[in-house]
């Protein structure tokens, strides 16, 4: 191998692609398409600072720019004749395909680099993981190199430009679509493009795709040089088993190379260069397995769907619990043994995990077609010591992987479990028969949930709360009546840990609204003849007076939070206000109080028409803010303004309020603690949520949804919040660890300022139409006084005549209130049209910029390199001939 020889060559190569314009026209192109791909109208829907939309498209995108590259690297060199001079120059013919395949690939980097623009363009809108930029771009240079060589092998086997073009994209397009193909199962698809470049994207190198990218280029430049060497024995008399030779020869190092990728994927081995590490095992973990007892060994069974049955929103869990079930079975060092089961549904191997409750998972996916249908599949795990069990059912698209592991890792290795108590309660977490609807109830999710890792246990309020447990759970403790009310206040007092959810306006779970505070305690049925029960009344009306007293703060049933903050764009229209996205981007940077350890590491919530706690001035308790709207958006709404009367009797929920905002964060949830321990008003340890549907059901299913694509936090705060009244912080931190939501902060700030807009001017519609309307009322009743007083008319005639005025002025009340209303609604819609159309034209305004800034660059270096040809070619030029 000769550098002088290569370099010769590539440099030749190199200046003959960029000596015109087409090559620089080339980059404009491809940095534009790379435009047009990343800022598409789903990259401000998902409004992330991330290049998941280009990285979507790239695949595609090679097919046009690697044969443009690669289609005259020999092709011209036929077409021209110069190929029979270049391989008589004193040169191998590996030397002049590595020479030829720099140059290709140097080109491809060039074109690369100038898109980097695309990266400015995220660092001014917003704070990108650099880590996964680099990698993501690692991952676009490695596919482009790997077709590269495709695309040379393509310009070869040709003469000619355009069909070395067609050839290229033809080859290229093979292990750009084989994933796609109908019927392709998981080993196949292993070979596409599309499938190695995901590793990639979030924000890890694979070595097992890093081989796969080096083996493609390797083969297909084996392949380069066997044609180029053809020369020297087709046509010959031993042409035809040189032919078969090579065939064989080639074929081999196939198997060859896909053995060694087999091999390499086994290892599962990665660099992560995610700015959070979420792909390096935590100390947690690590602690969690080096606490082991060598005497009780672990087995961890993993009840699998195979790997081509997977749909492909689940394809990365799995990988990922296989590959750190394999991490953490090397860790372990003999302590921890690791089964895998490939499970079919409806097989022996299913019903084995069906008897340790592993059931297949239901799950709705978008097929090859278009077409959305549902698929059981398994992805739970049994993990065992000699000292207990812990079963994870499935592990959902918002479950952390690691942590499951873990948390399963620490309970099995421990000699006792600690306890939760679940208060009774009307919300009725831990299930039963319901007496309204003669039926059982199942259990609350959060109540399985905390099966994994604690002993839970329903607690009765009906007489005095002295059962042993580390933490008590309380759900509506509003519902109590008075003589539970008490038993459970003096718990509360005792200094014991207690975790509150209560809720002015509950809407997912049980009767929603007719579950609230200030609405009559259901009736407990079971009378005869259909007669219901009469119900006790709750403690207080319903306000938990007594609780509030205890806790020294400040909380009114009657008033719901609103926030008009909203992050997903794709939501504006299903999304009311009085759903509070809790998020640092809202305006409140201390949304999630980082110095707690509940919520330190949350990024995004939802609550649903929440509540808002605080202290009382001179409280003798020590108030920590854990949950706090934003301060530009939000306001409160009192009951009977969010609340309506039904048509069928009791209260339903107003679906336009009006919504007054105010200049303050409103404080969701908090910890209330004692100051200290020889506080004479006696202890207390308590955490205080204002909103029961944060842990209801719909939580868990939003974090499952995986057309979504939301990452709410709502069961990890849940879940945090019990480990850190337990006294359990270890996989507090692991639970939370998950990639930082990076928004477009530059254009949320400019959307929020149209929202509250629309806000105002709604607002100021609803107040001028009630002016308008009390006027009209005004005049009416002015008419009326006129008539009563005019003395000149009998009782009679006035009677009559006060009928008939009113009669007529009803009317025209009616009318002009019909008119009012009418031009009110108006006034909201067009409000609502012009926030969405001026959002709209900073999208469009942003996308301008993100279209024509790419290209500048390319232009810019293109025409001075254009200049200084021209200027070269004018010096070489005798004056006398220059025009």
């Amino acid at each position: 191998m000769r550098s002088h020889v290569i370099w010769a060559v590539f440099k030749r190569n190199v200046t003959s692609y960029f000596s015109g314009v087409l090559g620089y026209l080339f980059i404009v192109v491809f940095v534009v398409m790379g435009a047009f791909a990343a800022f598409n109208a789903r990259f401000f829907a998902t409004n992330l600072a991330n290049l998941d939309q280009l990285s979507h498209w790239f695949p595609y995108m090679l097919l046009f720019v690697v044969p443009a590259i690669t289609m005259t690297t020999w092709a011209d060199e036929k077409k021209t004749g110069t190929d029979e001079l270049l391989f008589t120059l004193p040169a191998r013919d590996f030397e002049i395909l590595l020479g030829k395949y720099f140059a290709v690939l140097a080109v491809y980097t060039i074109a690369l680099l100038f898109s980097l623009t695309h990266a400015m363009v995220l660092a001014w809108y917003g704070d990108p993981d650099v880590g996964i930029l680099f990698t993501t771009y690692l991952g676009y240079w490695l596919a482009g190199a790997a077709l590269s060589a495709v695309g040379m092998f393509a310009s070869v086997l040709t003469g000619s430009v355009t069909v070395a073009f067609v050839l290229g994209v033809a080859l290229c397009a093979i292990p750009v679509f084989i994933g796609l193909a109908p019927g392709s199962g998981r080993w196949l698809q292993g070979f596409s493009i599309d499938e190695r470049l995901r590793d990639f994207t979030l924000g890890i190198i694979p070595i097992s795709s890093f081989v796969f990218f080096v083996s493609l280029a390797a083969f297909a430049l084996y392949l380069n040089a066997v044609m180029i060497a053809r020369r020297h024995w087709a046509g010959g008399p031993e042409g035809t088993r040189m032919g078969w030779q090579f065939v064989v020869r080639a074929l081999s190092l196939a198997v060859a190379l896909i053995s060694v990728n087999y091999m390499v994927a086994q290892a599962s081995r990665r660099v992560d260069l995610t700015a959070e590490k979420l792909f390096t095992l935590s100390p947690t973990s690590n602690e969690a397995i080096a606490n082991i007892d060598v005497q009780k060994p672990i087995t961890i069974e993993a009840y699998l769907s195979p790997a081509d049955e997977v749909p492909q929103q689940y394809v990365g869990i799995r990988k990922k619990l296989v590959g750190l079930l394999r991490e953490i079975e090397s860790r372990g060092r003999g302590k921890i043994q690791v089964q895998y089961v490939d499970v079919a549904p409806f097989s022996e191997e299913a019903e084995v995990a069906e008897k340790w409750g592993i059931e297949a998972r239901s799950v709705t996916i978008e097929d090859d077609g278009g077409r959305y249908v549902r698929k059981d599949i398994f992805l739970g795990t049994v993990t065992r010591s000699g000292y207990d069990e812990v079963v994870v059912p499935f592990y959902g698209v918002g479950d952390s992987v690691e942590f499951e592991l873990a948390r399963s890792i620490g309970t099995v290795s421990k000699e006792q479990r600690l306890t939760v108590g679940i208060l009774n309660t009307d919300a009725k977490l831990t299930g039963g028969f319901n007496s309204q609807s003669f039926s059982n109830d199942p259990e609350w999710r959060i109540v399985t949930e905390l099966k994994k890792q604690y002993v839970v246990k329903a607690i009765s309020p009906d007489a005095k709360i002295d059962e042993s447990m580390d933490v008590l759970l309380a759900v509506m403790p509003s519902s109590l009546t008075e003589p539970q009310m008490a038993n459970f206040v003096d718990y509360v007092k005792s200094g014991k840990p207690v975790l509150i959810f209560d809720d002015p306006v509950p809407v997912t779970w049980g009767m929603g609204l007719q579950q609230a505070p200030l609405m009559p305690k259901p009736s407990p049925g079971g009378g005869m003849m259909g007669m219901q029960q009469p119900s006790e009344p709750k403690a207080s009306g319903g306000r938990a007076t007594e609780l509030v007293n205890a806790l020294d703060i400040a909380w009114d049933p009657g008033q719901v939070v609103f926030d008009a903050f909203n992050p997903h764009p794709e939501f504006f229209d299903v999304v009311r206000p009085e759903l509070v996205w809790v998020m640092p981007s809202s305006g409140s940077a201390n949304a999630f109080n980082q110095e707690s350890p509940v919520t330190r590491g949350l990024q995004e919530m939802l609550m649903f028409f929440p509540g808002s706690v605080r202290p009382r001035e001179d409280s003798k308790f020590e108030f920590t803010k854990l949950l706090l709207t934003g301060t530009k958006n939000s306001g409160t709404i009192d009951w009977d303004e969010i609340t309506a009367p039904g048509i069928f009797g009791g209260r339903t929920i107003n679906p336009f309020p009006v919504r007054q905002l105010d200049d303050y964060a409103h404080v969701l949830a908090a910890h209330i603690r004692s100051k200290s321990s020889g506080d004479s008003g006696g202890g207390v340890n308590a955490i205080f949520v204002a909103d029961s549907d944060v842990i209801s059901d719909e939580s868990f299913r939003l974090r499952e949804d995986v057309f979504l694509e939301l990452s709410i936090d709502n069961v990890t705060f849940v879940t945090n919040a019990v480990d850190f009244l337990a006294g359990e912080p270890r996989y507090i931190d692991l639970r939370s660890r998950r990639p930082q939501q990076r928004s477009l902060s530059e254009i949320q700030k400019q959307r929020d300022q149209f929202v509250n807009m629309r806000i105002e001017r709604q607002k100021t519609a609803k107040e001028q139409a009630d002016e308008r309307l009390e006027d009209a009322r005004k005049r009416l009743q002015e008419l009326v006084d006129t008539i009563q007083k005019d003395t000149s008319m009998d009782a009679a005639t006035k009677t009559q005549k006060l009928r008939n005025a009113q009669q007529s002025l009803n009317r025209q009340l009616t009318l002009e209130e019909r008119e009012i209303e009418r031009e009110k609604e108006a006034e909201v819609r067009r409000a609502k049209i012009e926030s969405e159309r001026a959002i709209k034209n900073i999208e469009n305004r942003v996308w301008l910029w993100a279209v024509l800034l790419p290209p500048i660059p390319a232009i810019f270096v293109g025409l001075i390199m254009l200049s200084l040809r021209i200027t070269n070619e004018r010096q070489n030029i005798d004056a006398s001939r220059r025009v």
